[in-house]
């Protein structure tokens, strides 16, 4: 199953640039990464796929959850797992109740750049899980 992060914004090269790179760079699933507009643009046609909003209002899954619920979709067929992080405005209401899951890391808003780096983690977290890799570990 393709992991597709679509972002509103550029991430250039900067730090956290490097650790999407790094943390996507270790998953054994297909990655890809899609930049837009900051403000404009239409979301690429997700026929298929699942679509997760990152929202603070969302979810706040803890990281086994989430490898359940990827691995639960790779299991059903889903050929793509689509993760949309909006701009400073957030996502506007179709695509936050068009969404399969919204998604939290936490009450807190966080700059798109470090968004992106920390689902990039967490995919990265994910994959490990379901391939019994030891990275994560409990308290």
């Amino acid at each position: 199953m393709l992991l597709h992060i679509v972002a509103r914004g550029r991430i250039g090269r900067s730090p956290e640039a490097e650790l999407v790179d790094r943390y996507l760079g270790r998953v054994a699933w297909p990655t890809r990464v899609t930049e837009l507009p900051d403000t404009g643009g239409k979301m690429p046609p997700a026929d298929g796929a699942r679509i997760v909003a990152l929202d603070e209002r969302g979810e706040a899954l803890g990281s086994r959850a989430l490898a359940e619920r990827l691995g639960r979709w790779r299991d059903d067929g889903v050929r793509e797992a689509r993760f949309l992080i909006g701009a400073a405005d957030g996502h506007d209401d179709v695509t936050r109740d068009g969404a399969d899951l919204r998604l939290a890391f936490g009450a807190l808003t966080w700059p798109h750049l470090l968004a992106r780096a920390m689902l990039a983690e967490q995919l990265w977290r994910a994959t490990s899980i379901l391939a019994g890799h030891p990275y994560h570990r409990e308290g």
